[in-house]
């Protein structure tokens, strides 16, 4: 973990059982970790969508008198100078940019420790076959990661619809020898994805996680829960960040996959002799 603002708030946070609001007023504080420490607790509370009483109660879960005492404390751990890089001019469509830039950096940030997802490229190279989850808002995560992954590993199984048949599709890919699950979870947080997990691991799978969050509802039932926050300025949620540590974890996994290059040379070859693609 780097010393960035960002993961002095995470290190915070950790060992706090947070209830989900509060658990939402973390996420925003991450978001916005350079301007917390000068937010007011009305401003944080409109940040995060929530009452100023919660983020009152909020600093007292977290060991401190009050909100004015945390923000001290952020304060005293925080830059003293905030610059002025223009951002308050930009219109909404170039502020919802500029947000996800910040998501970008602070998940090359968080990558500054490579193990976490290094852990993850061994456990999803490993699982033959390697389920992949993602439900609604994050299937089109979890699509993008199978289609690529399909390329390098000899059995991928996309789990992108619910039902049912879930458990069943889970029951099926741990009695065919699945050793991990690797799951794409993005607001708003379907129950159904959560219970998915809780089956997963009493199937014995253990849990790879991409979520927006450290704090997001499918924490508590992941093995190891990779964060990547989405962008939240326009009317739909944007998840740059998600979508880009779903390739970095693609190449972890290809690392540990020794014929990963051949099957990629292979595909190619075949591609070309069929005209496959437009050159």
């Amino acid at each position: 973990m780097t010393d960035s603002p960002a993961a002095r708030l995470q290190q915070l946070f950790e060992g706090h059982r947070l209830t989900p609001t509060q658990r939402r007023i973390a996420h925003s504080m991450v978001r916005r970790a350079a301007d917390v420490p000068f937010l007011s607790s009305v401003e944080l509370a409109e940040l995060a969508g929530v009452s100023q009483p919660s983020v009152t109660r909020f600093a007292v879960a977290l060991g401190f008198d009050g909100y004015p005492a945390l923000r001290r404390h952020l304060r005293e751990v925080a830059p003293l100078d905030v610059p002025d890089d223009g951002t308050a001019e930009r219109n909404e469509y170039q502020q919802a940019v500029d947000a996800e830039i910040e998501n970008l950096r602070h998940l090359a940030d968080l990558l500054a420790d490579p193990g976490p997802v290094r852990r993850a490229g061994r456990l999803l190279a490993a699982s033959r076959p390697l389920p992949v989850l993602g439900l609604r808002a994050a299937a089109s995560q979890a699509y993008g990661f199978a289609y690529f992954a399909a390329k390098v590993h000899p059995d991928v199984r996309l789990l992108d619809e619910g039902g049912t048949m879930l458990a069943d599709r889970i029951d099926a890919a741990a009695r065919a020898g699945a050793g991990a699950l690797l799951c794409f979870a993005l607001p708003r947080h379907p129950r159904e994805v959560v219970d998915a997990l809780v089956h997963a691991r009493e199937a014995g799978l253990t849990v790879v996680t991409v979520a927006d969050s450290a704090f997001a509802p499918v924490a508590k039932v992941s093995d190891l829960l990779l964060p990547a926050a989405v962008g939240t300025g326009l009317a739909f949620d944007t998840a740059c960040a998600p979508m880009l540590l779903g390739r970095v974890l693609l190449e972890a996994m290809c690392d540990d996959l020794p014929d990963a290059q051949a099957r990629l040379e292979e595909f190619d070859a075949g591609a070309a002799a069929r005209g496959l693609f437009v050159e």
